[in-house]
């Protein structure tokens, strides 16, 4: 059980049932300012992710990275949209 892949493993499958469980858990009133807070998660995943496929001399670690740049991106301009669209509901009428 010490390879590191296997490990790796292991703490990715642990997050996703753990980040479910979070998710499933918080109210609907709460997801736009966990969605701020995500985003710029998100934006440092980005910078880790061009580090990693800059850096990476495997195949595989160029793949990955891109593929982490692609939906860290993904996440960052959903969640930009999600945030706009709900300050344009607390506008008032006459903007």
């Amino acid at each position: 059980m010490s390879d590191p892949l296997m490990i790796g493993l292991y703490v990715f499958v642990l997050a996703i049932f753990v980040g479910f469980e979070l998710i499933t858990k918080v109210p609907p009133t709460l997801h736009t300012p966990l969605m701020s807070g995500a985003n710029a998660i998100s934006g440092i995943t980005i910078v880790g992710a061009l580090a990693s496929a800059q850096l990476g001399a495997a195949f595989l670690a160029n793949l990955l990275g891109f593929l982490a740049i692609v939906t860290a991106t993904v996440n960052v301009v959903g969640g930009f949209l999600v945030t706009d669209r709900m300050l344009h509901m607390f506008r008032g009428k006459g903007r």
